[in-house]
């Protein structure tokens, strides 16, 4: 048995990082002995360490960026601006904390005071995924913090080297190392930390598989906090619009950014039957014009390789796959190298085809369905269990507010893509897509739990009814 993790950067083979397999047992035990002390210092001490960690990873910008465009393959610019999201996460967390978790108090009759406050649950594990290693548990990591909570994370075997680089950055800024832990390993090492009777919570990002057995390990555990952000089968329209060209670009920025691999990535267009052909057209044109490159290349390409060689030879099959279901295709995956996971995108037109399979392919594949008329167009959208992200690109707003209240989705957009969610508002979806627990600005509500207070300064009370004459 391994008895440490390597990455490997995906553009090159080259080996990135290494590290020795961590223990759960340790890892847990290290944030309970420490989170105490951390909880009871003043709120004030831990926004002022967050925004000094902040501050560390700003001094450590282009070395981050670095590392996550070499371990995940995403170009540069992009790495940059995930970068960006881990700073900006520390004030958006700050606000929403003051909102979501203020102190208040509460009218209360005779003469006694009410008071709303919230405590922090404990030890929260995090499972962060790897197409955004650091943003993603940087969203549960901070506001988890800012509440009290000591933290063990676990990034994804694929990059580890990204978790490395977070967790050093949190050390740097003044967290106690003992309620901001690190445990590096896999699949066993993840199983290990979730089913650990010690940890208080757990906050996941990653496919929904391992979240539906997460939601079925949890069920029997309702003293422990479970936040699940899954994956999505994601729809964008196109219905009703004269810029075809504006139209291509939304679709394929939904379909392709991050190489498809966006939790919030349009995985099916569905298309007005009038606009089919001059829409793919336009589309199948723009594709041809996409840069797919390694992340340092100059130009910038528009998007880097899939994680791995096995994620690239699981999607080809997963094409192949749709053809034997009778998909039509229009552009072919394309693996622009036989040993390094680089893809073309692919569009696959499943129309007619005998079998609508309803699954997350993670990566730049693209189905396609013509529709006759808007309910259809709508009914073909909502046929998934997730409902996570869906957009409308249209011209009439009446059709938008018809889609807004037909979609069965958490996040809704028009004339936008159907990724690139704020983190100043709420994200999660519903079906497989989460279990009601959104992220991003409404983190703070799964990291911290409210406690009610009747209060009074002195002990007044008597039993005015149902007593025997002394």
């Amino acid at each position: 048995m391994a008895d440490e993790i390597i990455s490997h950067e995906p553009a090159t083979g080259a080996e990135l990082w290494r590290g020795p397999i961590g223990d759960a047992d340790v890892e847990v035990a290290a944030a309970r002995s420490g989170w105490a002390a951390w909880a009871a210092l003043p709120l004030t001490v831990r926004v002022e360490t967050m925004r000094r960690f902040g501050n560390v990873v700003r001094q450590r910008h282009e070395a981050f960026a670095d590392t996550i465009a070499r371990e995940t393959g995403k170009p540069l610019w992009e790495a940059r601006t995930e970068v960006d999201t881990v700073i900006a996460k520390v004030d958006i967390s700050v606000t929403a904390y003051a909102e979501r978790t203020a102190q208040r108090r509460l009218d209360a009759p005779m003469g006694s005071r009410m008071a709303l406050r919230h405590k922090p649950h404990g030890v929260l594990a995090v499972l962060g995924p790897y197409n955004f290693p650091a943003h993603l548990p940087n969203g549960h990591i901070v506001p988890a913090l800012l509440a009290g909570n000591a933290v063990v994370f676990k990034p994804s075997e694929k990059t580890p080297g990204t978790g490395a680089f977070l967790i050093d950055c949190y050390r740097a800024a003044g967290v106690p190392e003992a309620c901001i832990r690190l445990l590096i390993g896999g699949p066993a090492e993840g199983k290990a930390l979730a089913e650990h009777s010690d940890i208080d919570g757990l906050l996941f990002t990653g496919s929904a598989r391992t979240g539906l057995a997460l939601n079925r390990a949890f069920a029997g555990k309702p003293e422990k906090i479970l936040a699940l952000e899954m994956g999505g089968n994601n729809p964008i329209l196109v219905w009703d619009t004269p810029d075809l060209h504006s139209a291509a670009v939304l679709v394929i920025q939904s379909a392709f950014t991050t190489a498809g691999q966006r939790c919030t990535a349009a995985r099916r267009l569905i298309v007005e039957d009038r606009l089919y052909e001059p829409l793919i057209d336009t589309i199948n044109t723009m594709v041809g014009r996409l840069i797919v490159g390694a992340p340092h290349d100059d130009p910038q390409p528009f998007m880097g390789p899939v994680i791995d060689n096995h994620t690239a030879d699981m999607l080809t099959e997963s094409f192949l796959a749709l053809l034997m279901r009778g998909g039509r295709p229009i552009r072919h995956l394309e693996r622009l190298q036989d040993d390094r996971p680089f893809l073309v995108p692919a569009l696959i037109d499943m129309t007619n085809a005998t079998e609508r399979v309803d699954i997350e392919l993670f990566g730049p594949i693209l189905q396609v369905f013509r529709a006759t008329d808007f309910d259809e167009a709508i009914g073909i959208a909502n046929d998934t269990r997730y409902g996570l992200s869906a957009s409308l690109v249209s011209q009439t707003p009446s059709l938008y507010d018809r889609f807004w209240a037909g979609i069965r989705a958490g996040i809704v957009n028009w004339n936008r893509p159907t990724n690139g969610a704020s983190s100043s508002a709420p994200f999660g979806g519903i079906g497989w897509s989460g279990n009601h627990r959104p992220s991003a600005y409404y983190a703070a509500d799964y990291c911290a739990y409210p406690v009610v207070s009747n209060e009074a300064e002195s002990a007044r009370a008597n039993i005015g009814i149902g007593l025997r004459d002394a």
